[in-house]
């Protein structure tokens, strides 16, 4: 039963739409209507409001760990199993929010958030490879999907291989949700960050 009420929560935490309900708030509209129609924190900034985004990420961020570290308090699994099926549904409700017709963002806010909480030195080392992924790339979706990609193998490397399964399956979300990112990565059409619309 732990695993079933681990998964439900992770689900019904990370189901909450926050980009749309905070864009609400401000009086800026559903923020599905502007840029990719996602509900991430990436889209919140193309409303011009830098605050809401960064509410976003952080509140994305904590709806996946909050659910890993309340699983982990209430119903211990030796090999962390309770906290990674609530990771990874977190990051599934998040992204197949059935509040909004199973639609919802792109997961990596809320996988960011989930790795944090399954293992924090290994979220450091994604932290510095996104950055390093940024700065040379200079494509926010390749940084996201590099990271997501490269974070099993961190745990691994920082001796966390209790959380491999679940990230690798968070990973396999997250690059599902970045479908169409790829497809215009692969036509040369991904915007840069920073770089002028046409």
């Amino acid at each position: 039963m732990e695993l079933f009420f681990s998964a439900l929560l992770g689900f019904a935490l990370g189901s909450v739409p926050f980009g749309l309900i905070l864009t609400r708030a401000a009086g800026l509209g559903d923020v599905r209507n502007i840029g990719s129609g996602s509900i991430g924190a990436t889209n919140v900034l193309r409303t011009g409001n830098k605050g809401l985004a960064a509410a976003t990420v952080l509140l994305d961020a904590a709806k996946a760990a909050v659910p890993v570290l309340v699983a982990g308090y209430f119903w211990p699994h030796a090999d962390g199993l309770t906290e990674g099926i609530a990771a990874v549904a977190a990051v599934a409700g998040h992204c197949f929010t059935p509040w909004l017709a199973f639609k919802g963002g792109k997961g990596f806010a809320s996988a960011a958030g989930a790795l944090l909480a399954l293992a924090w030195p290994a979220m450091l080392a994604c932290a510095a490879i996104w950055a390093a992924t940024l700065y040379l790339s200079r494509i926010s979706s390749v940084s996201s999907m590099v990271t997501v990609v490269a974070a099993p193998v961190a745990a691994w490397a920082l001796g966390y291989p209790q959380v491999i399964a679940p990230l690798i399956a968070i990973a396999g979300i997250v690059l599902v949700q970045h479908r169409a990112n790829i497809g215009r990565l692969m036509r040369g059409e991904e915007p840069r960050v920073g770089a002028q619309k046409p």
